[in-house]
């Protein structure tokens, strides 16, 4: 009785120690594993830092850093460039900006006047179309202008510089009704200041108020423009 008590317990015994160990061993596998996983996540994560960016990635990726510096450099530069003509609008030549002489021109007889106005202020200035003159108090018309003397660029003057304009005065006939005008008066393209003009030098003007004409401010009088 007693052999075969110590056989099954013997049998228990080793059956028990069977299971714990192949407990123990799943047991290890499975820290084992879970150990492998971090470490293979490690292994990649090191892989891809050491490994350097594509070349198409770099290169894109400068390229558009450099273009927007480029383009928007390129942008304040046309902006100021384009703000810059915008803004740099040449005010006209007030009364207050210029000093206006008169001189004869060829004669006898004198059938014409040379009209200069020299820009005494200290800054650019634009003399716009034609001197509005009225030569006689009987006769409060502005001479007439003549459209073949408009320079096709306006006349923008420097601080000193000069514009002049051609009026013609008369046709130098004896038989003309000629007044004699000793001083006369203009405004300027967009100013309603009146402007006294002294023509007394030489006995005055001999002037014809139905054959008046002036031409347009210019830098220069200029042949075939300003013969009228």
């Amino acid at each position: 009785m007693n052999a075969p008590r110590r056989t099954a317990l013997f049998s228990v015994a080793a059956s028990a120690a069977l299971a714990l160990s192949l407990t123990a061993c799943q047991s290890g596998e499975g820290t084992k594993a879970e150990g492998a996983a971090p470490a293979a996540e490690d292994s990649v994560s090191a892989s891809t830092a050491a490994s350097p960016p594509a070349a198409g990635a770099s290169t894109s990726g400068n390229t558009g850093s450099g273009t927007s510096t480029a383009v928007g450099t390129a942008h304040r530069s046309g902006s100021a460039s384009s703000g810059a003509q915008k803004g740099t609008t040449t005010p006209l030549c007030r009364a207050r900006d210029v000093k206006v002489s008169s001189e004869r021109q060829d004669g006898p007889p004198y059938t014409h006047i040379v009209l200069t106005a020299r820009n005494t202020s200290g800054h650019r200035c634009e003399m716009a179309g034609f001197p509005h003159i009225q030569f006689l108090e009987s006769h409060k018309q502005d001479v007439p202008s003549v459209a073949k003397s408009k320079p096709a660029a306006p006349t923008v003057l420097n601080p000193g510089d000069p514009a002049y304009v051609l009026v013609k005065l008369s046709d130098g006939g004896v038989d003309e009704d000629n007044e004699v005008v000793n001083a006369f008066q203009l405004v300027l393209e967009g100013d309603s200041t009146v402007i006294a003009v002294d023509s007394s030098a030489g006995g005055g003007l001999a002037v014809d108020p139905a054959k008046t004409l002036t031409g347009y401010w210019t830098t220069e009088l200029r042949n075939g423009a300003d013969d009228f």
